[in-house]
């Protein structure tokens, strides 16, 4: 059984995606074992609680820097025992060191079809608003490995929907965790956890 340690700042919706898909048990062969939190008054430490999962608060402002934060976070994934890490929602910056211990190990969902609106300064909101702007007619969500170069690990899966006239970001954003994230995060830690992924030459591959 594979322990998987979701890391969350804010709401934790793509945590209940996890937590409903677990206890549906369509994630088998892991269960997730912790949730560690850089804000203390993240709602998903509640979400977690709610369902007996252990949390940790790591406060990103109670670190000097990027490098001692980075180090702290290290030191409780190994205490864990994490097999899996998840970014849900994690909008805290982590150095290298924590996604070269975790090779292949890390994943993080991005609402948007990388390499489109990707990198420094697209998450949240911004991602559709940018969107939007470009005017393109379908966007959706990737789920992807961790690697040190910011949305470019190797791709997992990516799924649609389309843009319509009359959308604002939020309405974008609902529609995008609505039928993309929620379906897909669950989906890649399921497929992570029967070993179904392998990456080749920096690209991954669903052996399904």
């Amino acid at each position: 059984m594979k322990n998987i340690v979701v890391l969350v700042s804010g709401g934790g919706t793509n945590l209940q995606a996890l937590i409903d898909a677990e206890k549906r048990g369509d994630i088998k062969g892991g269960k997730i074992t912790c949730v560690i939190s850089s804000k203390a008054d993240a709602y998903a430490l509640e979400r977690a609680k709610q369902n007996g999962i252990k949390t940790v608060t790591l406060v990103r402002k109670d670190f000097p820097d990027v490098h001692e934060y980075s180090k702290a976070m290290l030191e409780t994934l190994k205490n864990e025992h994490a097999d899996l890490v998840v970014y849900a929602g994690f909008m805290t910056i982590l150095d290298e060191t924590v996604c070269r211990a975790y090779p292949n190990k890390m994943m993080n969902v991005h609402p948007a079809l990388i390499p489109s609106f990707c990198g420094k300064g697209f998450y949240g909101l911004h991602v559709h608003e940018a969107v939007l702007e470009k005017g393109v007619k379908v966007t959706g969500a990737t789920v992807h490995f961790v690697t040190e170069v910011c949305d470019g690990g190797p791709i997992i899966l990516q799924d649609t929907v389309p843009v319509l006239n009359g959308d604002t970001p939020e309405i974008l954003q609902k529609r995008v965790m609505e039928n993309v994230e929620w379906k897909i995060l669950p989906k890649a830690v399921a497929l992570f956890c029967e070993d179904k992924i392998r990456v080749e030459n920096g690209r991954a591959y669903v052996d399904e």
